[in-house]
């Protein structure tokens, strides 16, 4: 019988979990190649390796540009095309969709049921309808309710696997030593240092089934930390998904931040003190309209500086790259910052960068007087450290979750722009919960239970 031959289109995420769950071990099919985004820089020229794509593909499986599509269809004789990346708009989906159908292959998209991981523990899942939305911190606020409670919550983070996949298939993270051993990027260090910083122990890599077994063996409550606006790559007991109203609409037209919105047990409305009572109440209309039984939490991002004072400062603001970029924002928590602790000015970094972050900010023309924390790799790193000690600044102010004197050499004081989650007020009307410590009730005296039965036995 002939295989069929399948092309995953991805970023290095949920591109190789899809081939792990659906596809690794199945003999009529035969997947030829990854293809790679631009979302994420460095992906492209690379193959998943034999030792994790396990014995029918004894090459491994080439990664090529997503600009290799067409070549692809015409050359592979490609039966389907699995598009698996997040955080694009639903036009853009269907865009992909046409270049695959006119090259005449079937496309598909995965869904929950065939990806996601059950578990033995409790799992509470953040997601959120587009990236830079705020999940990081409900997932941070997550983790200290369930700690209130006395359990042991062990994060597991969507995948960032940059370097040696391989190396990267399971990674566990408890000191600020492993940050340095897996040689994380300032992307990965920005979702994991809140965590170390916090005393927990944090997974991510490349086998989600290998690293949800390793993480149970240590957890009365897995919790996952979705990547954009992606679905979690395990089966929750409880979903939270954040919803931005600074953007507005974007719930029901990007990809697949809708599906999270269908599929939430709670919609978070975070940054209402920053949006107007207009986009607030049109991301409360869109929930209601697509999941009446989801529980809607309003919050706000609650902001606190660490390192000294902005007032009539001269700052170079360094915010979460992501966001900036394919998530479209054009500023972020440094900006709100400046404005909001002194009227600091901001200064246009646009003059003194350097190779890839000059191309970023080219191709991002919208953008504010600030510089996305681009650091994919020790040369973007390097670039982002030329460009800061080059402007006429007195300090950085840094809206980053990372020290980023770990990582770079500068030579300006760094002020931090810390945030994190603040509930405000529930939706009286979503059946008598209100809050998240209220959600999270069942999963706590589950959790509870599970624990209390391993120490009888």
């Amino acid at each position: 019988m002939d295989r069929t031959r399948v092309v995953i289109m991805g970023a290095a995420g949920r591109d190789f979990h899809d081939f792990n769950t659906a596809y690794r071990n199945d003999p009529s099919v035969e997947v030829v190649a990854f293809t790679a985004a631009t979302q994420i820089p460095g992906i492209a020229g690379r193959r998943y390796p034999v030792e994790l794509a396990g014995p029918l593909y004894p090459d491994g499986i080439q990664i090529v540009a997503e600009s290799e599509l067409e070549r692809l269809l015409a050359n592979e004789k490609v039966d389907l095309v699995v598009f698996a990346y997040s955080d694009v708009t639903h036009e853009h989906v269907m865009h992909t969709a046409s270049r695959a159908l006119a090259g005449g292959a079937d496309f598909e998209l995965l869904g929950p049921a065939r990806t996601m991981l059950p578990s033995t523990k409790p799992v509470v899942a953040t997601g959120a309808t587009r990236t830079g939305a705020g999940k990081s911190q409900t997932t941070r606020y997550l983790a200290a309710l369930l700690e209130k409670q006395g359990l042991k919550v062990v994060v597991v983070r969507h995948p960032m696997p940059y370097g040696d996949l391989v190396a990267q298939r399971v990674q566990r993270y408890a000191t600020y030593a492993d940050l340095d051993r897996y040689e994380t990027t300032i992307e990965e260090r920005e979702e994991y240092e809140p965590h170390l910083d916090a005393g927990r122990v944090l997974y991510a890599g490349v086998d989600y089934e290998a690293i949800l077994r390793q993480a149970e063996t240590e957890a009365d409550v897995v919790l996952w930390d979705g990547g954009n606006n992606d679905f979690p790559f395990f089966r929750p007991d409880v979903f939270v998904v954040v919803a931005d109203p600074l953007r507005a609409g974007h719930e029901m037209h990007y990809h697949p931040g809708e599906t999270n919105i269908r599929m939430a047990d709670a919609v978070v409305i975070n940054k209402v003190d920053s949006a107007t009572p207009e986009q607030v109440a049109e991301v409360r209309a869109n929930i209601a309209a697509v999941n009446s039984r989801a529980r809607v939490i309003l919050a706000r991002s609650t902001l606190t500086l660490q390192g000294g004072k902005i007032d009539g400062k001269k700052v170079a603001v360094v915010e979460d790259g992501p966001t900036l970029t394919h998530g479209g924002m054009t500023y972020g928590a440094g900006v709100v910052a400046a404005r909001r602790f002194g009227a600091a000015e901001l200064v246009n970094p646009r003059p003194y960068a350097v190779g890839q972050l000059a191309e970023t900010l080219s191709h991002y023309p919208a953008l504010e007087h600030l510089l996305p924390a681009m650091g994919y790799g020790q040369g973007q790193m390097h670039e982002l450290e030329t460009t800061l000690n080059s402007m006429p600044a007195d300090l950085v102010l840094s809206a980053t979750p990372i020290d980023l004197t770990r990582v770079l050499k500068l030579e300006k004081p760094v002020v931090r722009v810390r945030y994190e989650l603040e509930e405000l007020a529930g939706d009286p009307a979503a059946q008598g919960q209100s809050n998240l410590t209220e959600l999270l009730a069942p999963i706590v005296e589950r959790a509870r239970a599970g624990s209390a039965s391993k120490t009888r036995r």
